[in-house]
């Protein structure tokens, strides 16, 4: 091989520094964490083997994207697109409620802020972001064909030139002008950006007081008090089975009967999809302490809790998440 070990070595590193933002991207084109992962790795492989021909006509960032953006756009020739239980039915009365699942590769996943979000000093590059991976964002984002999802990113997320763009995808910039404009129009029909835009970054103090309630209302499973938090009509969904609820009543009256085995659990906070978050450990009558049942996503609207999505792939998501797959004991249940 005509890479020499050190050159290997700082060209890996050179590489390695995109990871972040490269899984960010891959994350909005694709719906997955699991798939963003495989895409980037696809990614920075290709760019490793093929760097000798790379001849820098454009940075090495922007030649990832590119190779980024070509992996996505293979990977979505399948057709299939991401979505939320609200996207694909309409919420279940508490009485007609059954837990039916769908594949996997239906549902729109839960992503680590830290796996998808640059650190960044700008307040304003940082909000962005973490608006651009909320889940009614990305779930808009899939309703999008693949090109005009790949240039609203790069055009509205990354801020990249509209030349760029085109130069990117190997077509003209009125091309990715008009694909922009229809993106743009998709998005404002489906509401794209809802109630999550209420949640401050960092949040302000009365949305952290909100959380703590809320943690103290589930840990205790006091129905009264998570009423007390959640608004009238808040959501409450459970991928992947395509079950969702609306209401104060159908939700906790779900929890109190067939949810009735999370009472006691654990909760540990996570930043997920630039929203606030819950790993849930509920308790294991079998080996005691406790084991993981679901990634929560909370999203906050006028002081309330407008929805929580719990995602129940545990196996994939925890270890994602750096989570350990049991908890021993009483003891964790204390601060």
């Amino acid at each position: 091989m005509s890479k020499g070990t050190a050159t290997t070595a700082d060209l890996d590193l050179q590489l390695e520094k995109y990871r972040v933002e490269l899984t960010g991207y891959c994350y909005r084109m694709l719906g997955s964490s699991f798939e963003a992962e495989d895409a980037v790795q696809d990614t920075l492989v290709r760019a490793w083997r093929s760097y000798e021909k790379f001849e820098g006509r454009s940075s090495l960032r922007s030649w990832l994207y590119r190779i980024a953006t070509n992996v996505c756009l293979d990977m979505l020739t399948a057709g299939n697109k991401r979505a939320r239980p609200v996207d694909l039915s309409d919420s279940t009365p508490l009485a007609q409620a059954a837990l039916s699942p769908r594949p996997d590769n239906t549902w729109l996943e839960p992503v680590p802020d830290a796996r998808v979000l640059p650190t960044t000093s700008d307040p304003a590059e940082a909000a962005v972001a973490k608006e651009s991976v909320r889940l009614a964002f990305v779930a808009a984002l899939q309703k999008l064909p693949a090109k005009q999802r790949a240039v609203l990113i790069l055009r509205e997320v990354l801020a990249w030139k509209a030349s760029e763009v085109a130069e990117l995808l190997e077509t003209s910039v009125a091309s990715v002008n008009s694909a922009l404009q229809r993106a743009r129009a998709t998005l404002a029909d489906t509401g794209g950006q809802d109630a999550e835009s209420a949640v401050s970054d960092p949040l302000d103090e009365e949305q952290q007081k909100l959380l703590d309630r809320y943690m103290a209302a589930f840990e205790g499973y006091d129905m009264a008090a998570l009423t007390a938090l959640l608004h009238e009509d808040a959501v409450m969904t459970m991928p992947p089975f395509d079950l969702w609820l609306r209401g104060t009543d159908d939700i906790t009256g779900f929890m109190t009967t067939l949810g009735a085995p999370c009472a006691g659990s654990h909760l540990v906070p996570v930043a997920v999809n630039g929203l606030p978050g819950f790993a849930q450990y509920k308790p294991d009558p079998e080996k005691g302490g406790f084991s993981p049942w679901a990634i929560q996503v909370l999203e906050i609207s006028e002081g309330r809790i407008a929805g929580f999505h719990c995602f129940l792939d545990t196996v994939r998501l925890f270890p994602l998440f750096g989570l350990p797959l049991h908890l021993e004991g009483e003891a964790d249940k204390t601060e």
